[in-house]
Order: C-alpha cells, then sequence, then structure tokens
C-alpha cells in the first residue's frame, strides 16, 4: 500500500514541471512578437502579421513585409461572392458592408440594412399611397412598379420645371390653333373657345363658341343702320366698313378719307397764279378765265371745266404775241411753271369727273384723254392719235389710299411756241457713246421738235422714280435722219439758271416704224419726240478748214501756173514742186467738195471720193519725198550730178502711190468709207495704208534734213568769208528749213493728234495743213527773185508801162546771169 502513493508523487512533479517549462516558452514567445505590424492587423510572431477581418494585402492575409499594409476588402466588387437579392444593392463599409432596398422597395420589417440574400424582404412602395401626395395641382398620380409617373387631365400639362406639377395648356398659341380661320381662338383653363371677331357673325347653323364655329363677314353697309355720313359712301371691308367721299369732294378739315367718321365738302379748283416777275398781257387774260372757271366750278361740270381750261389754253398759245417777245430765260421758266400749275388742275378736275374715261379734241387739234378707276389691277393702256402710254396701275395709284386714281395725257402742237429754241443737255452715257461712235469730241445738240408735247399725268406725283418703266409710242414727222442726226425721245426739266431744257436721262428710245417712236421711261413729265442734229465738229476748226483750203487752192493753183510758165526756173526741182503743188491742188478740191458722207452707210460716191484722197495724198507725200531727194542732191551731192531724170521722179511720184491704193483696194475695198467722212476707216486699222506711208515720208525728210545742216555747216568752215557766198549758203539754209516744214514738218503734229479734244493741236494742225498751199506760194514764187522779176515783166506788159520796155532790153542779160547761176539758184 505504502510504495504505490510514493510512485503518484514524483509523477505529479513531472507534470509540473512540463506545465513549468511550457509556461516559460509561452512566456519567452510573447515578448518575440513583431512590433511593425501596421493598423488593421495583428502580431503572428516577430516576423509576421495578420490582417484584420475585411482587411487584406497584397501578399494575403499574412504579411511578413514590413512595407505591407492593410487594405479595405470591397465585398460589392464585382468579383465578390456576396449576393443582396433582388430589387437590392450592396453598400460597401470600411472592413465590412450592407445591402439596402432600391428606389421604389422597401423591406417587410420596416428595417433599413441586411446582411445577406436570406434576409432580402424587398418589395415594391406604392408612392400614390404617400402622404403628403407626390403629385401636385390637379395632376394624377399612377404607381409603376418600382417608381410613379404624375398625368395631367386634358387641357393641363405637366410643368417643365416642376414634372409633378401641371399647368394649363394655351390652346390658341401652341401653333396647332383648333379654330376655323374666320373665328377668334379664345384660351380657358383646360379648354378654349372659337368666337367670331369683330364684325363677322356666324353662319347659319354655326354655334357661337365651339371648335367647329365657322364665322361670316357683316356687311356693315347693307344693313340698314346709317353708318356713314351723308357726304361719303359706305365701303364694305373684311370685318369692318370704309366711309369714303363722294366722287367731287374731297374731307373737311380735321377728317381722314375712308374713316369710319368721315365728313366730307364738294371740291374746289387748285389756286393757280401766273409766274412772279413776268408780264404779259395775254398771260393776264389767260389767268383771269382760270379764275372765273375756279369760281364757278362744280364736280358735276368737271368735263365742261376741262373742255374751257384747254380751249383757253390754246387761245394762248396759237397767237402768243407777248410771250415770244419775252427773254428766251423767262420764256422757259414760264413754259415750265405754266405745264406744272395746268397738271395740278387737270389731275383736280380729273378726280372730281364722274365717269371712267374722257377724250377731249379741240379745234386746235390739242388732245386730252382720261381714264379714272376706283380698284385699278394689272397694266393699263391709254391712247390717242398723238400718243398711247402702257404702265401698271400699281405705279398710277403711288403711296396714295383715297379717291380714284387717275391717268392722263394732254397733246398740244401749240405748246411748241413756248419751248422754242431750247437746248438739249446729254447724259453722260450718252456723249461718251456718241464720242465712240465719231471718234471725236460731241459738242452738243440743236433739236428741232418733231411731234406735240405730251404732258402726262398721274394720281401719284412722286414720279420723279418709278418703281416700274412706263412706255410710250409717240406719233410724229416723217423727217428722216441724215448724217450726225437721231430720233430721241426727251422730256422738259426744269431750271433756275435757264428755266428748262430738253433731257434724255431716264429714257431709252427703243426704235422707230411708221412714223412713231417707242420710248421707256422711269419718270414722268412732258415728253416730245425731237430730231437730235448733233454738233460733232468745232465749227471754228469748220471755218478755218474751209478758208484756208480755198486760199490754198488759189495759191496752189498760181504755183502751177508759175512753175508752167516761168523758163528761168525750170529745172528738176521745178518739176517736184509743179507735181507736188498738183497733187495738192487735186486733193484739196476733192476733199472740199466730197469729204461730207451722204446717208447712215458710205455709198459708191464716198468710196470713190475716199480712195481718190487716199491716191492723191500719198501721191503728193511721194512728190515731197522726192523734194528731200532734190535737196539732198542739191546741197550733198552739189558736184556729183544733178538728181533725177523726170521720168523717173514721175515714175516714183505716181507708181508708188498707185500700187500702194491699188493693193489696199484688193485687200479689203470695204475700208473705202467711214462712219462720218468719205474717209479710210479707222476700227479695222485700214488707215495706216496711210499713215505708214507719211510717216516714213517725214522720217526720211526729217534725216535728210539733218544731214543737210550737218554739210552745211562743214561747208562754212571751208568757204573763204565772200559775202556773196555766204549769203547764198545762209538763204539755203533758210529754204531747206522752210521747205521741211512746209512739206513734211507740219504732219508731225497730226502723227502726235492722238486725243482728238486736244485743242492745240487740233488748231495748230488744221491752220498750218490748210495753209500748206499758202506757204508753197509764198516760198517757191514770192521769195524766189526770178519769179519777182518775171511777175514784173508780166505786170509791165499789160500795165504797158515804161519799166516793160527796161526789163525787155535787159532781158537777154538777166537771162544769161540766170544761166550763170543756175546750178546754185535753181532750188532757191
Amino acid at each position: 500500500m505504502g510504495g504505490p502513493r510514493r510512485c503518484s508523487f514524483p509523477l505529479l512533479l513531472q507534470v509540473l514541471g512540463v506545465l513549468l517549462i511550457l509556461l516559460e516558452a509561452g512566456s519567452q514567445k510573447t515578448s518575440d512578437c513583431a512590433r511593425w505590424c501596421p493598423p488593421k492587423s495583428t502580431c503572428i510572431n516577430a516576423t509576421a502579421c495578420r490582417c484584420s477581418p475585411g482587411y487584406i494585402s497584397s501578399s494575403g492575409e499574412i504579411f511578413t513585409s514590413v512595407l505591407e499594409s492593410c487594405d479595405d476588402i470591397n465585398e460589392c466588387g464585382p468579383s465578390s461572392t456576396v449576393s443582396c437579392g433582388k430589387f437590392a444593392d450592396c453598400q460597401n463599409t470600411e472592413g465590412s458592408y450592407y445591402c439596402t432596398c432600391i428606389p421604389g422597395y422597401e423591406l417587410a420589417s420596416g428595417a433599413r440594412t441586411f446582411r445577406n440574400e436570406s434576409e432580402n424582404t424587398c418589395q415594391d412602395v406604392d408612392e400614390c399611397q404617400l402622404k403628403p401626395r407626390v403629385c401636385k395641382s390637379r395632376s394624377v398620380c399612377i404607381n409603376t412598379q418600382g417608381s410613379y409617373t404624375c398625368k395631367c387631365p386634358p387641357g393641363l400639362e405637366l410643368n417643365p420645371g416642376d414634372p409633378n406639377l401641371c399647368t394649363d395648356v394655351n390652346e390658341c398659341t401652341s401653333g396647332q390653333n383648333p379654330c376655323h380661320t374666320s373665328t377668334h381662338c379664345l384660351n380657358n383653363i383646360g379648354g378654349y373657345e372659337c368666337r367670331c371677331r369683330p364684325g363677322w357673325k356666324p353662319v347659319p347653323g354655326s354655334p357661337n363658341g365651339p371648335n367647329n364655329t365657322v364665322c361670316e363677314d357683316v356687311d356693315e353697309c347693307s344693313s340698314g343702320q346709317p353708318t356713314c355720313h351723308s357726304s361719303t359712301v359706305c365701303i364694305n371691308t373684311v370685318g369692318s366698313y370704309k366711309c369714303r367721299c363722294l366722287r367731287g369732294w374731297e374731307p373737311k378739315p380735321g377728317f381722314q378719307d375712308k374713316q369710319p367718321n368721315t365728313i366730307c365738302e364738294e371740291m374746289s379748283l387748285p389756286t393757280w397764279t401766273p409766274p412772279p416777275g413776268i408780264k404779259s398781257e395775254n398771260m393776264s387774260r389767260f389767268f383771269e378765265r382760270v379764275q372765273d372757271l375756279r369760281r364757278n366750278f362744280k364736280p358735276a361740270l368737271a368735263q365742261g371745266t376741262m373742255q374751257d381750261l384747254v380751249k383757253s389754253m390754246d387761245e394762248l398759245l396759237k397767237e402768243p404775241r407777248d410771250l415770244e417777245a419775252l427773254p428766251l430765260t423767262e420764256r422757259h421758266h414760264m413754259a415750265t411753271q405754266f405745264l406744272l400749275g395746268l397738271e395740278t388742275v387737270l389731275r383736280t378736275l380729273a378726280e372730281a369727273m364722274p365717269g371712267d374715261s374722257f377724250t377731249y379734241l379741240s379745234p386746235s387739234d390739242t388732245e386730252l384723254s382720261l381714264m379714272i378707276q376706283e380698284h385699278g389691277e394689272g397694266n393699263i393702256t391709254i391712247g390717242q392719235s398723238h400718243a398711247r402710254m402702257l404702265l401698271s396701275w400699281d405705279v398710277a395709284t403711288g403711296a396714295r389710299d383715297s379717291g380714284p386714281t387717275v391717268v392722263g395725257i394732254l397733246s398740244s402742237r401749240n405748246m411748241e411756241k413756248l419751248l422754242a429754241n431750247a437746248s438739249m443737255e446729254l447724259e453722260p452715257e450718252k456723249k461718251a457713246e456718241l464720242q465712240k461712235i465719231y471718234q471725236r469730241p460731241v459738242h452738243g445738240a440743236r433739236v428741232l421738235l418733231l411731234s406735240p408735247v405730251n404732258l402726262v399725268f398721274l394720281s401719284n406725283t412722286n414720279t420723279e422714280k418709278l418703281d416700274s418703266p412706263v412706255t410710250f409710242a409717240f406719233s410724229h414727222s416723217g423727217k428722216k435722219p441724215e448724217s450726225r442726226q437721231e430720233l430721241i425721245c426727251a422730256f422738259w426739266k426744269s431750271n433756275s439758271t435757264k428755266g428748262g431744257y430738253w433731257a434724255t436721262t431716264g429714257c431709252q428710245t427703243l426704235g422707230t416704224r411708221n412714223y412713231s417712236t417707242t420710248c421707256r421711261c422711269n419718270h414722268l413729265s412732258s415728253f416730245a419726240i425731237l430730231m437730235a442734229h448733233y454738233d460733232i465738229e468745232d465749227w471754228k476748226l469748220t471755218l478755218i478748214t474751209k478758208v484756208g483750203l480755198s486760199l490754198s487752192l488759189v495759191c496752189l493753183l498760181l504755183c502751177i501756173l508759175t512753175f508752167l510758165l516761168v523758163r528761168p526756173i525750170q529745172g528738176s526741182r521745178t518739176t517736184v514742186h509743179l507735181h507736188l503743188c498738183i497733187c495738192l491742188f487735186v486733193g484739196s478740191a476733192i476733199f472740199l467738195a466730197g469729204i461730207e458722207k451722204e446717208g447712215e452707210k458710205p455709198g459708191l460716191r464716198c468710196r470713190l471720193v475716199a480712195g481718190l484722197l487716199h491716191y492723191f495724198f500719198l501721191a503728193a507725200f511721194c512728190w515731197m519725198s522726192l523734194e528731200g531727194v532734190e535737196l539732198y542732191f542739191l546741197v550733198v551731192r552739189v558736184f556729183q550730178g544733178q538728181g533725177l531724170s523726170k521720168w523717173k521722179l514721175c515714175l516714183i511720184g505716181y507708181g508708188v502711190p498707185l500700187l500702194v491704193v491699188a493693193i489696199s483696194a484688193a485687200i479689203k475695198s470695204e475700208g473705202y468709207g467711214h462712219n462720218l467722212y468719205c474717209w479710210l476707216d479707222r476700227e479695222s486699222g485700214f488707215l495706216w495704208s496711210f499713215l505708214g506711208p507719211v510717216i516714213l515720208v517725214v522720217l526720211c525728210n526729217a534725216v535728210v534734213f539733218v544731214t543737210t545742216v550737218w554739210k552745211l555747216t562743214q561747208k562754212f568752215s571751208e568757204i573763204n568769208p565772200d559775202m556773196k557766198k555766204l549769203k547764198k549758203a545762209r538763204v539755203l539754209t533758210i529754204t531747206a528749213v522752210a521747205q521741211l516744214l512746209v512739206l513734211g514738218g507740219t504732219w508731225v503734229f497730226g502723227l502726235f493728234l492722238f486725243d482728238p479734244q486736244s485743242q492745240l493741236l487740233s488748231y495748230t494742225f488744221t491752220i498750218l495743213n490748210c495753209l500748206q498751199g499758202l506757204f508753197l506760194f509764198v516760198l517757191h514764187c514770192l521769195l524766189n527773185k526770178k519769179v519777182r522779176e518775171e511777175y514784173r515783166r508780166w505786170a509791165g506788159r499789160v500795165t504797158g508801162s515804161k519799166y516793160s520796155e527796161f526789163t525787155t532790153s535787159t532781158s537777154g542779160t538777166s537771162h544769161n546771169l540766170m544761166q550763170a547761176h543756175r546750178p546754185s539758184e535753181s532750188g532757191m
């Protein structure tokens, strides 16, 4: 018994020892736990840490790196195994999560959250049963699965700013007017009404108010009610009415026409007085008659008043007497004022006249045509024997809104006496066009009145610029336009300086046929057809040309007789002088007689004249070139021969121009004949068949002149200072210079006359070339000593004086002297 007890005690001691060892080991292990574990983690040992539930590191739940951290686990993320169930959403929290029902649903227990799908009891919430109501102001709530909608009753719509609120729909301004066009839409809260407008009434059987209401206009003028004053006429309009003055009546002061309250009084003629500052007994008597017509005027007698007025005007213009004696400016000023006053009175009489049209032809062939309408549409044509007019009623009416519309034409031939000698002003475009056609300045136009003066007037008084043009056809005399003449449509325009003049601005002449000219104008005035004769030429230049050429013809004839009859001067140079004068004489005579063109197009006569002028003037320049050749032989080669023979001179002088003219005619024969004169055509460049040789001759003669002067200068330095020889050389030099200016230098001004409007060059060129024959006579005849002696001898024979005996007795001696000096003096 004692042995076992001793054995149990040592066993107990062993157990206690083991426990102490274990306790010591545990105490030692705890003291070795890692102190670097991050937040949201716990220490495992000295080298490892564990993340708290709901957190994880990048290495896992347990990690050993001091760089790791514990981050929240998103249990609601895509890869999560957490499921909240139907109609629920998962909401993640820091280290955990919870589940909630989606909007429009709630848990059956009323709780807010749950943890897993097994606790999901989400069910739909009926928002329409909530208090306060979600839908407001007459809107109806309709519950839907998980939500609700607010619906408005008819006539209301949801407010864009508050989808739970209904507001009224304005059916009348919504763009979908449900009412008939004859009604007026009235909006109500939640609805509308269709009612008739003022001045309208429902058609029989149609109520007033529903959307099917249809209305019709109320004719106030036939309703039997006294709507307008007795001085007016009632005019029904759509939905209303107007009161218009009777024909021949006008609104009283303070009232307007075509108003419901219009009151009118009888119309009176406007005051028409003579122009101030013009004294005329005839004009005074005429205006006395006008005042009598004004005092006795009655609208019902408007036609008779117009006839009396036209007759009085005819009496005034048929024998104007003292009016024609007035200065031109005063007479034209009086005519302008007379036309303006006549237009105003005729317009007033036409507006007062009963009826729709009226035509009156006076004994003096003055014709008045009128057309009156209340409501005209489209185009209208009004005509008479002197004129016709096509225009739009809108143009005739203008902006006026009262009274009838009047269109009238007054044609008078007697009016020409007041407008006689009136000038015409060409518009810049027309002037530029004429200068382009005639290729020279246009200095104006002289006019001849061919048609009666046509005074055109409308109800529209603003006719300076019409919205659409007016077309006219004016009858006139059958005078055919000649050269530089044209039929034009002109109008009378007032002017403070001239009193008045004819103008064409704004009017276009369309054409003439059977003594009738058609025009189109964008304004109205007093019109007439004129024959315009354009002043293309300067009359001063024309006079200089005719007088100068006539004088040159006389001088050239004297030169020709001198060169043929004076034997002491016969020689090659005299032959050149003779044929040069013959060519210039024939060319100048043809120029004076036939340069003017007849008709619109150049005919056979004009082409023949142009060809002859081309030939003889070219021949004259060829003889001018031979003058230069002779001058060269005389001065430069004085000791080496006497120049060309006579047959060679004639062959060159007449053969070369004949060849040029023949070639030119063969290439382009229609080039002979200009649109203005019987000369060469400029447009096609045909004129160069003349200008080319002229330029060549002028240049060659210029070279000869320079060479001659240079040679003479050398000779002056070589010769002895002998007075006779020095005098002879001086005379020779003067002769050479004079010949160059006369036989070629004058045409330089023509070659540089590029601008026809250059008056300086034009006058210089005309004077020098028209007097070319005079210069030749002075140079080769009057300045030649031998010729002067021969003239004295002839004069002595004619007068029978003693001088003739003297000249006869000494003729042999003088002849021998001339023969001795002939080589050097024959060309002087």
